[in-house]
């Protein structure tokens, strides 16, 4: 195996097959990141969402996706020129990879495409205590990137460092920014008739670190996304009210299936209840 490829999985514990699978996939999201910046990707666009927590920001769960936003809007924008160079930087650590655009509804302004790397059984043997069989079966490790053409306005970004597996820059957006985004999500998120805990995870991670939440970029998050309508500005009072009203539509053991693949400690999803989430109400807008 790749020398640089051992240095970064060591950063991750891998004591189980799923752990395992997700230390990959975060190796994988590692060197998606370099290839983008080989292709200047950054001149154009930032890094955000769970995943962006993750990899800049020591987030302790994994994740599965990317995301990104166009700094300016453009609605010609593609994901295509940048392809040859994700493709080529994980080949050039021994995977095999294909990128596959995923089409989708043209009103939609998310472009999206899958990364497949397809070596992920002979890669997973990483872990003396864990046997993969070559004659099992193939696994397909499947990493969705998406990328807003028509980023909401009103935030800020900075220049993050990675040093694995060389140095190399990510712009991604700060904190009270990725917060406003988190908290879009939790409020309006629509996923059928599941329940994303992650966001709730995440949620008690920024509460918990007293990260401002920028108001001005959830309001226009929340117009874009016809959730917030008027002239009156977006208030204090406003979003408590459709947090509270969130919670008493929350499925609790939902949230916490969704979540428990994603740590390494699920006994930190025992005091989770509709209680609990309500009584962090007041430390959302009064860090």
């Amino acid at each position: 195996m790749n020398q640089a490829i051992e240095s970064m999985l060591a950063n991750f514990p891998r004591n189980n097959w799923e752990s395992q699978v997700n230390a990959l996939r975060e190796v994988i999201q590692d060197l998606t990141l370099l290839g983008l910046w080989r292709g200047k990707f950054f001149e154009h666009a930032a890094f955000y969402g769970g995943t962006a927590l993750r990899t800049l920001h020591q987030l302790d769960r994994f994740s599965e996706d990317m995301d990104f936003s166009l700094i300016e809007p453009d609605p010609g924008f593609s994901l295509d020129p940048y392809f040859r160079y994700i493709e080529d930087e994980l080949n050039s650590f021994g995977f095999t990879v294909t990128v596959m655009p995923k089409v989708k509804s043209p009103e939609n302004q998310i472009h999206s495409a899958f990364l497949k790397a397809d070596t992920i059984t002979q890669v997973m043997v990483l872990d003396s205590s864990v046997v993969i069989p070559s004659t099992g079966p193939m696994i397909i490790l499947k990493i969705k990137i998406e990328i807003d053409v028509n980023p909401p306005a009103f935030f800020q970004t900075e220049v993050r460092r990675l040093l694995l597996p060389i140095p190399f820059s990510v712009k991604a957006y700060t904190l009270p920014y990725l917060f406003a985004g988190k908290m879009h999500a939790i409020l309006f998120r629509s996923w059928k008739q599941r329940v994303k805990g992650r966001d709730w995870y995440d949620l008690i991670w920024f509460i918990a670190r007293k990260v401002p939440l920028d108001m001005r970029h959830l309001e226009e998050r929340m117009r874009q996304t016809g959730n917030w309508t008027g002239s009156a500005p977006l208030t204090s009072f406003a979003i408590t009210e459709l947090y509270s009203e969130r919670i008493d539509r929350l499925d609790i053991e939902q949230a916490k299936f969704d979540c428990r693949r994603f740590i390494q400690r699920p006994d930190v999803l025992d005091s989770w209840s509709k209680d609990f989430f309500k009584d962090l109400s007041p430390m959302i807008l009064y860090q």
